[in-house]
């Protein structure tokens, strides 16, 4: 009786592994990034997955993050106190990452439609979103001492990957 469970468990685990994408894709993903590092870091946090569950991975990915950084927004609009541009600049990009969890969550319903397209074209609203928090109207806007930019690179370094995810899962 264990033979057995043990051999299907053995089947399983081959059907699972067969499926997953090799290492070399990952490589070649990543190469497409600003960061491979990064890219190859979170790929590679997620064993056995496909294409498909890839991309759903970094869309929660991206949510979570999105998410994160509000949270980061939103404090930092009431630290800021007095300081009114930087107050205007924390609203400002707390108005890009509401629109950035709207469609974050909208790749989400794309993805389960399998729309891909639609999946890499949401996803590259929300890598915009998050870059023009940190450049503003100008680069030389403001120089912000907190986590902000920090958190958004690593935004849109999540939705450059689901990008390029999505390409992959459309051709």
């Amino acid at each position: 009786m264990i033979h057995n469970y043990s051999m299907v468990l053995v089947f399983f685990l081959f059907v699972a592994s067969s499926h997953a994408i090799p290492p070399q894709q990952v490589n070649d993903i990543c190469k497409q990034t600003k960061n491979p590092t990064f890219c190859a870091s979170l790929l590679n946090s997620k064993t056995n997955a496909d294409l498909a569950d890839l991309t759903q991975y970094t869309i929660e990915t991206a949510l979570a993050n999105v998410t994160n950084t509000i949270n980061l927004i939103n404090s930092l609009i009431a630290k800021s106190g007095n300081n009114g541009n930087l107050a205007s600049h924390y609203k400002s990009c707390f108005g890009n990452f509401r629109k950035a969890l709207e469609d974050v969550d909208f790749s989400m319903v794309l993805f389960e439609r399998e729309d891909y397209q639609g999946v890499g074209a949401a996803m590259s609203r929300v890598e915009t979103d998050a870059d023009d928090c940190v450049s503003g109207k100008s680069p030389s806007d403001y120089n912000d001492p907190s986590l902000l930019p920090q958190y958004c690179a690593v935004v849109e370094s999540v939705a450059s990957i689901t990008i390029i995810l999505s390409k992959s899962l459309s051709s």
